[in-house]
């Protein structure tokens, strides 16, 4: 019954990390259809949330709020259903992508933290299925770096070939300006929420498993750069509508902090010996 339990939490926090994505997006681009799925999606994660929580109190015959994981659980649940009554009927997109972040990271704790009644193989597993998960959202999220990467080249390219009224089949065979400008900032977006999952995730692992965890450590602190760096990208792109050459030539910079990071800190790591 308990790694049934588990793994109901674990189809929960893949649901609930691509419902933040989506809230992400949406908050900010005001994207309707990506609320909608968000919708959907946190509407799934609540009902499997509240099967999980009645499962378990069938299993223990009370309530469960007796020990640190279970509040932690019973606390995301109620973040949970406050947002679901929040996006029914309030037009609140800041506050809910932010309460479903803190959701999500209590989620996250309570599922792959050893709790009392999941046995030491089954947290041992789980550990290790968290590192899985931080390891594989966070190359997707350089994935999406990259290929916005690629865009603001391209775009880089194109409008040098227009400046200098080179007309010919290159020119032809590349996207238009406006195109190239926007594919670049739809895979940031993409790309930010993802890299911010896997952080957190990776902050968990590390808490969890390592004896004693250095924030201080080369890694951990590029990881923490790129995102700095790609947030930076957003702010100036969104709230100072900056767009064009400057943003191409400011993405590319952000890939190449993004590079260093991989190859150079990476090697300089403590534990990351494998960890994108």
């Amino acid at each position: 019954m308990g790694m049934s339990l588990t793994r109901i939490n674990e189809v929960t926090i893949i649901l609930y990390a691509l419902c933040v994505l989506l809230y992400f997006i949406d908050f900010l681009n005001h994207n309707r259809k990506a609320k909608n799925i968000a919708f959907w999606l946190l509407s799934i994660v609540w009902l499997l949330q509240t099967i999980f929580l009645f499962a378990h109190m069938y299993e223990t015959g009370r309530f469960p709020v007796l020990n640190v994981f279970e509040g932690l659980y019973f606390y995301t649940w109620v973040l949970v259903t406050l947002s679901v009554v929040l996006n029914k009927f309030l037009k609140a997109e800041f506050i809910i992508f932010f309460t479903n972040v803190i959701g999500f990271i209590m989620m996250a704790l309570h599922t792959f933290a050893p709790s009392q009644y999941v046995s030491a193989a089954v947290s041992s597993q789980l550990v290790s299925e968290l590192l899985l998960i931080h390891i594989t959202m966070a190359i997707l999220s350089y994935g999406a770096f990259s290929l916005s990467f690629v865009f603001s080249v391209l775009y880089l390219i194109q409008y040098n070939l227009l400046k200098q009224k080179k007309w010919g089949k290159r020119l032809l065979r590349i996207e238009d300006l406006a195109k190239l400008d926007h594919m670049s900032y739809v895979l940031n977006v993409i790309g930010v929420p993802m890299l911010l999952l896997s952080l957190i995730l990776g902050s968990i692992w590390a808490y969890i498993k390592l004896e004693q965890f250095f924030w201080a450590d080369a890694k951990v602190l590029g990881s923490f750069l790129v995102m700095a760096t790609y947030g930076f990208y957003l702010y100036m792109r969104i709230v100072k509508d900056l767009q064009g050459k400057s943003v191409a030539l400011m993405n590319t910079a952000a890939f190449l902090v993004l590079l260093i990071n991989f190859f150079l800190f990476g090697s300089l790591s403590r534990f990351h010996f494998w960890d994108p």
